[in-house]
């Protein structure tokens, strides 16, 4: 992929999601209280569960993206802020959920909750999210933002599930990858932008634009943390470095290093994945081919390219703090890279 991304113009700063945290600071406000009310119950240990996560450092870039989202289309009302707070429910249920499939021990620089509490309570916890962020959506009362919100983690489901059928197999395609990170992570960052159209009462053309928007930055997003699982840190990725690889996740990176491979190469990786050989020294080797073959290169290109479709997906909006705030947002996703 060649495409460019749209630079901004001549700051010469790194982008951040600054921008559009100034932009949405005072809805964010309305929607962290929302979420703090809505996290309590009686049940002492799902308020300190669902905080250690919710609390530990968390972007909040799927809500924000709803409230920012709104500011592009002029909406004036508060019906966005339970939506977002539904939002981000749904994502950090989901989180909750993978860290116990996944088994991980990291998750933003801190132990996670199934390390600290253990899985069934992590799972439960979960579930009361998930169960909270439905109580929002039928309070908003719109069916449309329902269908939405819900057929998004009907589809997160369907996506993490494929995943776990594709682990360990080498053979997994190209395409049933992008199928599943448009499944696990696309379709809540598509819903969350989608929904703002649904509030401000615009027309079915804007929230196609916001989906493809916010689908497109999803992909990109996913494709980026694919990359930098094998070329960053464990405190600039806030988990494990090296926990795909260990875990057998075949992501984009592993599959065109596959591809481009020799037998003996394909050997390593069939081992790999399928859990024979995952020390520090068969990371370095990993890493190593990838580079070699410009795997990780192109999957940030693809991600790239994802990026631009995001912005252009903009196009109709005008220009304005909320639309370069949305731009920035997709810099920043693919900036992580670097």
């Amino acid at each position: 992929m060649t495409a460019t991304i749209h630079q901004l113009g001549g700051t010469g700063r790194a982008p951040s999601l600054d921008a559009m945290f100034q932009l949405v600071a005072a809805d964010l406000n309305h929607v962290n209280s929302v979420i703090l009310e809505r996290m309590q119950s009686e049940v002492a240990l799902i308020p300190e569960l669902a905080g250690h996560l919710i609390a530990g450092g968390g972007k909040r870039m799927r809500p924000m993206l709803t409230l920012a989202c709104a500011r592009l289309l002029d909406y004036g009302g508060a019906r966005h802020h339970k939506l977002a707070a539904a939002v981000e429910f749904i994502h950090t249920a989901t989180l909750l959920h993978d860290d116990v499939v996944d088994m991980s021990g990291l998750r933003r620089g801190r132990r996670t909750a199934n390390i600290i509490w253990g899985n069934p309570a992590s799972v439960l916890v979960g579930d009361f999210l998930f169960s909270r962020s439905f109580e929002l959506m039928v309070e908003d009362g719109s069916l449309k933002a329902l269908r939405i919100l819900s057929r998004a983690s009907a589809i997160i489901a369907e996506g993490e599930v494929n995943q776990l059928t594709a682990q360990r197999r080498v053979e997994t395609s190209e395409d049933q990858y992008l199928d599943i990170i448009a499944a696990k992570t696309a379709a809540l960052f598509a819903a969350a932008c989608q929904i703002a159209a649904v509030v401000a009462e615009r027309d079915e053309s804007v929230e196609a634009a916001l989906d493809a928007y916010g689908r497109n930055l999803g992909i990109a997003f996913q494709l980026i943390d694919d990359a930098i699982d094998y070329a960053s840190d464990a405190e600039t990725m806030g988990k494990g470095v090296g926990d795909d690889f260990r875990d057998g996740k075949v992501t984009l990176p592993v599959i065109l290093a596959v591809a481009r491979g020799s037998d003996e190469e394909r050997r390593f990786w069939r081992d790999a994945m399928e859990g024979r050989r995952n020390s520090d020294e068969d990371l370095a080797e990993a890493t190593r081919l990838l580079r070699a073959h410009n795997a990780l290169d192109d999957t940030i290109a693809r991600a790239r390219h994802y990026g631009q479709r995001a912005i252009d997906a903009l196009g109709p909006f005008p220009a304005g703090k909320a639309k370069a705030a949305l731009v920035e947002a997709v810099e920043f996703a693919i900036s992580r890279a670097y």
